[in-house]
């Protein structure tokens, strides 16, 4: 793994040539993301669930997220609800994780810290 952050590395685009993360190859990726908040479904995608104190900063969050996927034309699924922002996300062209996912999931646990909720 590169000595760089997963946040900061680049979204690539993949092609339809290229095969899913296997279990033993999205580890690396998974462990880099906030334990508290992702996980893996089904080998399959990347389901995460952020917690806010009220629904002001979860839809700010919703929106900033979704100006990231503009930037990056990578879109995760948001479900947004008083207090909560449910995230799914894959690759859509494979039908399964790629790097880009993990690459996006880091960049919306740093965007989630100027919203950590109040104790």
């Amino acid at each position: 793994m590169s000595e760089t952050a997963l946040a900061d590395q680049e979204c690539e685009a993949c092609t339809s040539e290229d095969e899913p993360l296997t279990a033993g190859e999205y580890d690396q990726y998974l462990d880099e993301l906030r334990d508290d908040v992702w996980e893996v479904v089904d080998d399959h995608h990347l389901d995460g669930t952020y917690e806010f104190k009220d629904f002001r900063d979860a839809l700010e969050f919703t929106y900033e997220v979704g100006e990231l996927a503009e930037e990056e034309w990578h879109h995760p699924d948001l479900h947004l609800s008083w207090g909560e922002v449910r995230v799914e996300m894959w690759t859509h062209k494979i039908d399964g994780l790629h790097k880009t996912d993990f690459v996006m999931a880091a960049r919306m646990d740093r965007i989630h810290e100027d919203y950590e909720p109040e104790e």
